[in-house]
């Protein structure tokens, strides 16, 4: 019996040749059956089964197809009578498939082949990024704020037919609408913005005058891109070696299985370092515990073969030591020297910063200690950045100043929309890592009004299976009352501790030593866990009070636990009274259940918080004035016209 798979027409599935989609057809099955992005954007379609034409005719729609009149290449989909035919964006040829009523008769492969892959998909790739990245009407509600090209900002009111034609109706200021057909809703989008819009006025030239005043901000801010890019253009990295074998027993002493994702990030990060002869900049962005550091150590050991110096930048001193022992313990038999760096200036540095400075130690691992003037490189090739929408832009560019023609590589779960909107531009490379680690369990959240009774109770569950607590009070001067009142609650039978950014480093580390060695039951702890710590006992994380937080925090805080093969619990719970922005995060939140939604979770983020680092605060009244998507292509354009 023939089954075919039909991919989405999305980037996702566009950067993977068909070669990988083959091999990990059967994990992609399996993931499809509990994870959203696999079951909304793969289809698997079998002889005999049953589904009616005119209901699979519009799935493939939605999937991204284009409706035509004859197949050419891949990305099409035609209907002929009783037979659908269809070029799936993971195949070399077209297929057929004859429907017999509401069943599936018999499919079958068509004459018509592509030759090159690859050219293929970029053209579909680059056609893609025109059609849809400004406007994103499919999923539009009634009652959202749109903005119309050429007249401006309004709230969207839902397709109307008017004399047998269809129209999206858009009303705006005093009473006016505007009917816009469907076949040029290319001019409408979704309104993106850091606060409520106004709406505008039809009777006046208003729209006008603003869009030109932004588009002349556009010009600036594209002038000064472009000089920043051009720079490093200009410039030639240093071309990494193949591996040898001490990648090799590097790879080997992985304790995992890597996940297809993974793979295909470490095999595009290997072809690139090895061939590019432009300065990189990659985002590799992938939800906590899908595998980001593994990706950060195997390219530094890459580096380092090479006769290299690379940096790992994370944003908190308990990060960069975890980040130090891990690298530690997988390097132990390999022929590397690294170091850390972190605080302020210790005694006896001297002599790691002289050898850094001789290119006597390879990896270096450490926080914003590494941009401190005594601190200097003999032959710096690359730049990792983990966690990075924690660095400001000015933290960010300090190295890449000193150092223009280094690779960097940025490791997020929720990327700032700002290298979202520089991915978009083409500025970046984007890897997604959309798989999760295999046999991984999406952690079961629970948001409730606050109560001892439901603390007690999911601490003790957690204990009775020999786990482990996070227990979230983001407040420094109420902690050790908070710490008090849970020992009380447990009249002294569990181990307690408090962590928090006050504390000297030397005690930060050492509790979170003890914490892995499991001398402590539960930790109470500020956000300062937030930043990929990495504890595969702890399975139990409560927030005391999640109203306090943003969503990106609050998704990064979830990523604390389930990072082994136990069911994981996370608590955020709430006061009494709750603000209606701080309902809705949580609402966003509760809908996040599945891996792997950090992506996702960052562009709700970006409308609801408005994280201000697009390209500086003070672009936040353009972006106000004509929506996220209406500057970016705007921004676009002036790119284009500049360059």
């Amino acid at each position: 019996m023939k089954e075919i798979l039909i991919c989405a027409v999305l980037p996702y599935f566009l950067e993977r040749n068909n070669l990988w989609i083959e091999k990990n057809i059967e994990k992609l099955k399996e993931i499809k059956k509990w994870q959203k992005f696999f079951e909304k954007n793969l289809l698997f379609l079998k002889e005999n089964s049953k589904i009616k034409l005119s209901d699979l005719s519009r799935k493939i729609e939605e999937m991204g197809y284009e409706r035509v009149w004859n197949l050419e290449t891949i990305g099409q989909f035609a209907i002929r009578g009783g037979f659908l035919e269809i070029f799936p964006i993971n195949s070399l040829y077209g297929w057929q498939i004859e429907f017999y009523g509401n069943k599936i008769e018999k499919i079958k492969r068509l004459g018509i082949k592509i030759e090159n892959e690859k050219k293929e998909k970029e053209g579909l790739k680059e056609k893609l990024k025109k059609q849809n990245l400004y406007s994103d009407i499919k999923n539009l509600k009634e009652g959202e704020f749109v903005v119309h090209l050429n007249h401006g900002i309004g709230i969207y009111r839902g397709k109307k037919i008017i004399n047998k034609r269809e129209y999206h109706q858009i009303d705006y200021k005093s009473g006016d609408k505007i009917f816009v057909p469907v076949e040029l809703e290319k001019k409408i989008s979704r309104y993106i913005g850091f606060k409520k819009p106004v709406i505008s006025n039809l009777d006046t030239n208003f729209w006008q005058k603003t869009k030109n005043k932004v588009k002349k901000e556009t010009e600036k801010i594209a002038k000064e891109l472009l000089e920043v890019y051009k720079k490093r253009e200009l410039g030639e990295r240093k071309k990494f070696l193949p591996d040898d074998e001490i990648i090799k027993a590097l790879e080997e002493s992985f304790a995992y299985l890597e996940t297809p994702d993974q793979k295909f990030a470490l095999s595009k990060i290997k072809e690139k370092t090895e061939k590019e002869t432009k300065p990189l900049d990659i985002l590799v962005c992938g939800d906590t515990g899908f595998g980001k550091t593994e990706i950060a150590l195997r390219t530094m050991a890459k580096c380092a073969i090479s006769g290299f110096q690379s940096v790992l930048m994370a944003p908190t001193t308990i990060l960069a030591y975890q980040h130090y022992f891990l690298f530690k313990e997988r390097l132990k038999n390999l022929p590397f020297n690294i170091t850390l760096l972190t605080g302020k200036k210790k005694k006896g540095e001297e002599k790691t910063i002289k050898e850094i400075k001789e290119g006597k130690i390879e990896m270096i691992i450490g926080t914003h200690r590494i941009l401190s003037p005594d601190v200097s490189f003999k032959n710096l090739a690359l730049l990792i950045i983990d966690d990075e929408h924690k660095f400001g832009v000015r933290q960010k560019e300090k190295i890449r100043e000193t150092y223009p023609y280094i690779d960097v590589i940025s490791l997020s779960a929720t990327p700032i929309p700002r290298t979202l909107f520089l991915a978009l531009s083409s500025f970046k490379d984007i890897i997604l890592l959309k798989t999760p680690p295999f046999q991984r369990k999406p952690v079961k959240i629970f948001i409730k009004p606050f109560s001892l009774e439901i603390v007690k109770e999911a601490i003790e569950n957690e204990l009775k299976r020999r786990g482990q607590v996070f227990y979230l009070h983001n407040h420094i001067l109420t902690i050790e009352k908070t710490k008090n009142d849970l020992e009380k609650l447990f009249e002294g039978k569990i181990k307690f501790d408090v962590i928090h950014s006050k504390l000297k480093e030397k005690e930060i580390v050492q509790k979170m030593i003890n914490f892995r060695e499991r001398k402590i039951d539960l930790l109470v702890a500020t956000t300062i866990i937030e930043a990929g710590i990495d504890f595969p006992n702890a399975n139990t994380l409560i927030v005391a009070n999640s109203t306090k937080l943003g969503l990106s925090q609050l998704y990064q805080l979830k990523g604390r636990v389930g990072r082994s093969l136990q069911q994981a619990f996370a608590y955020f719970l709430y006061p009494q009274k709750i603000g209606k922005r701080a309902k809705r995060r949580l609402k966003i939140l509760k809908k996040a259940k599945e891996l792997g939604t950090g992506y996702e979770i960052s562009l709700k983020d970006l409308q609801m918080r408005g994280a201000g680092n697009i390209l500086g605060k003070e672009q936040w009244g353009n972006i106000n004035r004509v929506g996220l998507n209406l500057y970016c292509q705007m921004l676009n354009e002036s790119l284009k016209k500049k360059n």
